[in-house]
């Protein structure tokens, strides 16, 4: 866990500062929101998309711990991580609907598309299960996730590139405090080490997705704004075995989602995933709770 405190950054120099929670109307007030010379503004606001989605249906998943995590501790560090996201939601989201020019505010795009219009991976849809599960989960995110923001840090893009910073020291203590669990239930009892293999084993069959490209983040890595998910996954592979070594465990042996491993193989192009719309019931499901108030209620405030 970083012994960061994150208020050093309001007085701080540089753009990070404004990415706290200051109030305004508009989360990206006092940033400079020109899109980067020879840059698509549909691809830009279509990657800030992506990774908003992921952001906001994550922290959705985490949110529904509360009151149901084994200990108040716990249901205190989740529903902050939880935070985290949602608040990174919101600045990629923003960004999206000021990006292209469309006009859409966060709030639109978080409560007022269907599920073919969310484009976040599938892992962050998945339900959670129990406790280990949920951990299993929150790893491979959270250390797919750092290794993304730590990159996107360098971004051409002024709000990628304070999003990422802010984002960086937030998620570190994502991964550590589900590394931290994975490690506690791997390497206790024989009950809890058989919970962690099968939160393990139910997850690794959607990590493949996280490293595979999309055309929008290859064309935006060329321009310097976005990364090419595949270049992570050496990162990734080293955190996870450093973990799972650590708690006694092994890896998942590699599971082809939907013949997706079939078609890469043959040279073809994957086929479509979260990135393109196609997700699975389990979206609804969370888009069904998320939704509620904002379709029952159109326009109203408070």
């Amino acid at each position: 866990m970083s012994d960061d405190n994150p208020y050093e950054a309001l007085g701080g120099e540089g753009d990070a500062r404004w990415a706290f929670g200051t109030g305004f109307t508009d989360p990206l007030a006092g940033v400079d929101t020109t899109v980067p010379a020879g840059v698509d503004g549909g691809d830009l606001a279509a990657y800030c998309l992506m990774l908003g989605d992921d952001a906001l249906v994550m922290s959705h998943r985490l949110q529904e711990w509360c009151t149901r995590a084994p200990e108040l501790e716990e249901e205190v560090a989740l529903a902050n991580i939880a935070l985290d996201l949602l608040g990174q939601a919101r600045l990629l989201l923003a960004r999206a609907g000021q990006a292209d020019g469309g006009g859409g505010s966060e709030d639109d795009l978080a409560f007022l598309r269907d599920a073919p219009d969310f484009r976040n991976v599938r892992l962050a849809e998945a339900a959670g299960g129990d406790f280990a599960r949920s951990m299993a989960r929150l790893l491979v995110f959270a250390a797919w996730r750092l290794a993304l923001l730590d990159r996107l840090t360098g971004s051409r893009d002024p709000v990628l590139a304070a999003v990422a910073a802010k984002g960086v020291k937030e998620v570190t203590y994502h991964r550590d405090y589900a590394a931290g669990w994975v490690v506690r239930l791997g390497d206790g009892t024989a009950y809890s080490r058989s919970r962690m293999e099968e939160g393990l084993a139910a997850v690794w069959p959607l990590v493949a997705e996280l490293f595979t490209p999309h055309e929008v983040e290859l064309r935006l890595a060329r321009a310097g704004v976005a990364v090419d998910p595949s270049e992570l996954r050496a990162e990734f592979d080293a955190v996870l075995d450093q973990v799972l070594d650590a708690a006694g465990l092994t890896r998942p042996a590699a599971v082809p989602v939907e013949g997706r491993q079939a078609a890469q193989e043959a040279g073809e192009a994957p086929e479509a995933g979260g990135r393109d719309g196609r997700h699975g019931a389990e979206l609804d499901e969370v888009l069904a709770v998320m939704q509620s108030v904002a379709r029952a209620l159109p326009g109203a405030t408070w």
